[in-house]
């Protein structure tokens, strides 16, 4: 394991651990965490462990999300600029920037074959991210073999269901504060489930085109989704995991609305939105899909 140093495409300065197999190999892992956390965790660890044990390289990173609160810097024309970051003040959509400039370095270092994995709001950036490279047409997409999505999860509507009949005051409450423009102040305390800008709040609650794409059980075809056509993994868990309908029923309704023919789309039973407990049976299931479809 070691540390890698990398810089997102518009310049913030990121970094992550680098996983390696005993063996040289061009296939890895690049995964993306999701809200307030960090590439140190035990799913992440154990992941990369199996990983390795199948000559697949492993790349964990801390995006400008990471952590609740931070100062990130970014590094453009020879200028160095400190800015408020972390998941209380980030852009979802600057996720694009941050996995972009990953797959960059990841083959700078040789890599050909990246098999993109988030958790959580890492999922929705990758969504975001390979709809972004597929619309542009990309040459990156040629060297992302497979989509891994574990515990997607609808954020505009979780958070309307979180909130209520209060959804609508707060969300007024914020739009108050941008007109005076106090996007960077933090909303009160029960407006999301930890500290969030004014500025971070619009983007899931008003300002979410871009990312409202999971609207399970809705009438929604998941567009999206569906522009994913290389093998797409995805997983729930069925215990406290952040979503609307019982996990067999979502499990049901993403597989007759996803039309990829190398889909493989289920939840792991026991286990709850991190997954803690059941770190090693989420990995053999991921192996399991990448083997299949080399």
């Amino acid at each position: 394991m070691k540390v890698i140093y990398f810089l997102a495409t518009d310049g913030i300065k990121l970094d992550g651990l680098l996983y390696t197999s005993e063996n040289k190999t061009e296939d890895i892992i690049l995964s993306i965490h999701g809200m307030g956390t960090n590439c140190m965790k035990k799913r992440e660890t154990t992941i990369a462990k199996i990983a390795n044990e199948n000559n697949i390289d492993y790349f964990c990173f801390n995006n400008r999300g990471s952590e609740l609160v931070k100062y990130t810097r970014r590094y453009t024309e020879g200028k160095r600029e400190k800015q408020l970051g972390g998941t209380s003040y980030e852009d979802v959509l600057e996720g694009y920037e941050d996995i972009t400039g990953a797959i960059i370095k990841l083959k700078e270092l040789g890599y050909k074959n990246i098999y993109l994995q988030g958790h959580s709001l890492g999922c929705t950036k990758i969504v975001y991210t390979y709809n972004e490279l597929k619309e542009e047409q990309d040459d990156m997409l040629d060297n992302i073999k497979g989509i891994i999505l574990n515990s997607l999860i609808d954020i505009p509507r979780a958070l309307k269901v979180y909130l209520g009949d209060n959804f609508y005051k707060y969300l007024e409450y914020a739009e108050e504060k941008e007109r005076n423009n106090q996007a960077n102040e933090i909303m009160p305390r029960e407006a999301f489930i930890h500290p969030i800008s004014v500025k971070t709040f619009l983007r899931y609650a008003r300002d979410n085109q871009e990312i409202d794409f999971a609207k399970f059980g809705e009438d929604n075809e998941l567009e999206k989704l569906n522009h994913i056509d290389i093998p797409l993994f995805m997983r729930w868990g069925n215990i406290n995991e952040m979503i609307i309908q019982k996990a067999e029923e979502l499990v049901d309704i993403v597989n007759n609305l996803i039309t990829n023919p190398r889909k493989d789309i289920g939840y792991i039973d026991g286990a709850n939105h991190s997954y803690d407990g059941k770190e090693e049976e989420l990995a053999k299931e991921i192996m399991k899909f990448i083997n299949k479809n080399k």
